[in-house]
């Protein structure tokens, strides 16, 4: 069994984080990493072999309805409403200077 993370580990992986840990900090996140480092042992030791990958755990299905065409508005009329508009599409003001 591989020796669990070392609070040495643990100062210098905060070093290269650019953390400032406190040795209360140093104690406690050792403690905390080498539970997480544990788990991952326990599941790197399963046989999973035989099991298909998969993106999700669990079947999804599509909810959403499907697209149908529907009444639509003039685009004439929806212009004319606007209050600039030019070559058949809105026209908005300058952004940032910016000249189209």
């Amino acid at each position: 069994m591989p020796t669990p993370i070392s609070r040495d580990d643990v100062a210098r992986v905060a070093q290269l984080a650019r953390l400032t840990l406190t040795d209360d900090e140093l104690d406690r996140f050792t403690g905390q990493l080498g539970a997480v480092l544990d788990h991952a042992r326990d599941i790197e030791a399963l046989d999973i072999d035989d099991v298909p990958p998969t993106a999700h755990p669990y079947p999804l299905v599509n909810v959403l309805r499907a697209d149908e065409v529907g009444a639509t508005l003039d685009r004439d009329e929806v212009l004319a409403q606007a209050p600039s508009a030019e070559d058949g599409r809105f026209r908005v003001p300058t952004i940032l200077g910016q000249e189209p």
